[in-house]
């Protein structure tokens, strides 16, 4: 907790500390060096070329086995508009906690629907594709610090957004907004959803050239945090790090919606929070692929499946958590240790509200099936491949799903047995 700042009430923070979007709209485009200004609007018939991750995650592989079906993903953002050719008829309904004018389906930037697009999408109308197609969004509108000074809003909104989202019939939050400051309200919220079985996403931030100052949600001990890599598998240079990071996923050159009036996409790098919807949405193959397992159950995978080269498993890094996400290592091949229902791999407590998913159908198993926790071979088209962690900042050798990449590195990037944060 920051010095001075009192857990009893969320309050509305000053101009560059509450509510801070973690993605490439122009409102934060300022704050965070890792992002270059705005470039002219993208084509939507070119918005797909630019998803660079998808056959390096070997998404249509994976879409044979799920497309995410029977899961509902919870994006706590600007709201999301439903009426995109790529979200018509993946959007329920959700909550608007704002106190402004308008509901959960209006976006007042484009962001969040940026969001729901890279998770739920269906890419028709050439927009973007969702790498869980058969995924359901349920909005739940909060606001940003820009919202916050021009209208009078409802100052415990995201805290309200986060139990109506445990509340609802999501299986997995995904929150692309941070804060530099923790607050009682939204830590409960956080409590309550890990109650309620939930599995819960945040970026970690933006801002490792300027600070590295802890983010919140995702440094809460029942938040898994999501930092960003570029194509090569290398954390961005903006993407924070420390304790708070438990995975990576990719993030640079990945249009988004320019603003509120959705008229096209723009070029840039999606930050954490793109990651992060990326995150939850591998989550969301995961789980459609095995109804039965709680949360705890498909975070151990998503934890165990990581690419993460030679690393001993135990270890984790600073810039990259457990790894770089690799679903198709479950979904095609198989892999990937459950582990316990009931023990979070956050915080290794015991869960109270650990429950499977109630709506999706089995779906086919998976190709290649191995014995879970079985090592994955080094000549494994799918499994982590080997590399050397060159001094300063080197280089790791790994595949993402069967794309060559190099993970991160930097000095101090590994620290053996690091472990979060506890309650």
């Amino acid at each position: 907790m920051a010095a001075g700042m009192s857990q009893t009430r969320k309050r509305r923070m000053p101009v560059g500390l509450r509510g801070r979007l973690l993605g490439t709209m122009a409102v934060v485009a300022a704050w965070n060096a890792g992002f270059a200004g705005a470039a002219p609007s993208v084509a939507a018939a070119d918005v797909q070329s630019k998803q660079w991750y998808l056959s390096a995650m070997r998404a249509e592989e994976m879409w044979k086995v799920t497309t995410g079906e029977g899961i509902k993903v919870a994006v706590i953002d600007t709201g999301v508009n439903p009426s995109t050719p790529s979200l018509k008829g993946q959007v329920l309904k959700g909550l608007d906690a704002t106190g402004a004018d308008g509901d959960e389906y209006d976006d007042y930037n484009g962001h969040g629907t940026t969001m729901a697009e890279l998770i739920a999408g269906t890419g028709k109308g050439g927009g973007l594709k969702g790498l869980a197609p058969g995924a359901k969004i349920i909005p739940m509108r909060i606001t940003n610090t820009d919202l916050q000074n021009k209208k009078s809003v409802n100052a415990h909104d995201t805290a309200d957004a986060i139990r109506a989202a445990a509340d609802s019939d999501a299986q997995i939050i995904s929150m692309s907004f941070a804060s530099d400051f923790p607050g009682r309200e939204e830590r409960v919220a956080v409590e309550y959803a890990e109650s309620k079985g939930k599995l819960f996403f945040a970026g970690v931030g933006n801002n490792a050239e300027k600070g590295n100052k802890e983010q919140f949600p995702a440094s809460y001990p029942q938040v898994v945090g999501v930092a960003a890599t570029d194509r090569t598998g290398k954390a961005s240079a903006y993407s924070q790090h420390g304790s708070s990071v438990d995975i990576a996923a990719p993030a640079d050159g990945i249009p988004y919606w320019c603003d509120g009036k959705f008229r096209g996409y723009c070029d840039g790098n999606g930050g954490t929070s793109a990651a992060t919807a990326i995150t939850s949405a591998s989550a969301a193959l995961i789980w459609s692929a095995h109804p039965d397992w709680t949360a705890n159950q498909v975070l151990n995978v998503l934890f165990d499946t990581a690419g993460r080269g030679d690393w001993e498993k135990g270890t984790l890094s600073n810039y990259l958590g457990h790894g770089i996400i690799r679903p198709a290592v479950n979904i095609l091949k198989g892999k990937g240790d459950p582990g316990p229902p009931d023990i979070s791999p956050l915080t290794k407590e015991k869960t109270s509200g650990s429950t499977a998913s109630p709506a999706a159908s089995p779906a086919a198993s998976a190709p290649g099936s191995a014995r879970p926790g079985e090592k994955e071979k080094a000549d494994d088209p799918v499994a982590a491949g080997v590399g050397d962690e060159k001094s300063g900042g080197g280089s790791l050798g790994l595949l993402l799903g069967g794309a060559a990449a190099v993970a991160v590195a930097g000095g101090g990037a590994f620290v053996l047995a690091r472990r979060r944060r506890t309650s």
